[in-house]
């Protein structure tokens, strides 16, 4: 296996990667991605809400039904969807998309946790704690369920804004901002002034009361699978998967001492998956943000690449997201090499972004 990785922190899980591996995403919205300059995962704010679904539909059909053309930064480049469905299709492997709160439903088959879209943290409370409550133990189901199949869950994300709620989770944790974005330049100015205004309606160190003020509804689906898990959990994402995986963290510790029978879980093996470039941000720390967890970075390789869109990812734009780092590593981990996976990768782009 040719090693376009670094183990960032812990230790190499990529062994297990070529066991069978079963991939899911969760989709979802806040409508904190309404905020002007909070995000470019669309080419313009009314496409937003439909990044998620259209990311979905991707990765089943290579082509997207929701709308017209895949989800795009208002510049033109490409959603990292594309990597995802590259790398999936690739090593043939299972696909599962749970809607964990959205506002416009994919396309695809999916299993729904009953979450409702997640409001603008900056105006209100993100979700009410009871739903909250309910679907992550419907997630929990979810991956308890998967579980009983898989030798390793890999769970990735799709949720303009993502980082942004992130940010405010781990700073009601006491944790500082470390997120990363998808643009070179983060706009922090414009994320800190939401989440200081967000977290002063943080009353207690309660994962589910902190989710319900600033999080987010794909933080709840993550976190249930991952939690419901009896095999090992890669989480495919950068600085929003690192957060979670400091809330599940934060929940374990909670049950364990509560031992609640209603609450079980399983102690679950967590590792992170994400793309060099969320490791190279400077406006980014996967490592302080996430508790003892194994985290690798893979090299897609895309300075390589003559296609401008994905060019862009090498120089800062998008990064990460819908898996692309962890669906690289199951590409690596399954014998395809890094120039194998930029040849596919190409092939996708022309069919998918050049000749729509």
């Amino acid at each position: 296996m040719s090693h376009h990785y670094t183990v960032i922190k812990g230790e190499d899980f990529t062994e297990m990667l070529s066991k069978k591996v079963v991939f899911i995403l969760c989709i979802g919205n806040t409508k904190t991605a309404e905020i002007p300059g909070i995000t470019v995962a669309g080419a313009n704010p009314d496409l937003i809400k439909f990044t998620p679904p259209a990311d979905a539909e991707l990765l089943y059909y290579g082509y997207c039904k929701s709308i017209p053309f895949p989800p795009a930064t208002p510049d033109g480049k490409p959603t990292p969807a594309l990597i995802t469905y590259t790398a999936l299709k690739l090593v043939n492997c299972p696909l599962f998309i749970v809607n964990s709160g959205l506002i416009v439903k994919p396309k695809v088959p999916y299993i729904d946790i009953g979450l409702s879209v997640g409001e603008n943290i900056l105006k209100r409370s993100a979700m009410k704690i009871e739903n909250i409550r309910e679907a992550f133990k419907r997630a929990k189901i979810i991956g308890n369920e998967i579980s009983k199949y898989a030798d390793v869950i890999m769970i990735a994300e799709s949720i303009p804004a993502g980082t942004t709620t992130a940010g405010a989770v781990l700073k009601a944790l006491g944790k500082k901002f470390a997120v990363s974005s998808s643009m070179p330049e983060n706009p922090i100015n414009i994320k800190l002034k939401v989440i200081d205004k967000a977290v002063k309606r943080v009353k207690s160190r309660d994962v589910f009361h902190i989710i319900s003020e600033v999080g987010d509804p794909v933080m709840v689906g993550v976190m249930g699978i991952a939690i419901g898990s009896k095999k090992p959990v890669v989480l495919a994402g950068g600085t929003q998967m690192a957060a979670i995986a400091h809330l599940i963290n934060e929940i374990k510790t909670k049950i364990e001492t509560e031992a609640k029978r209603d609450d079980e879980i399983n102690d679950v093996n967590v590792s992170i998956a994400t793309t060099k470039y969320v490791v190279e941000d400077r406006s980014a720390d996967m490592i302080s943000i996430s508790p003892d967890v194994n985290i690798i970075a893979v090299d897609p390789g895309l300075e390589k690449t003559s296609k401008p869109g994905l060019k862009a990812y090498a120089k800062g734009f998008v990064k990460e997201g819908v898996g692309a780092g962890g669906a690289t590593l199951l590409a690596y981990a399954n014998g395809i090499t890094q120039k194998q996976f930029l040849k596919e990768l190409e092939e996708s782009y022309v069919r998918i972004i050049e000749k729509q």
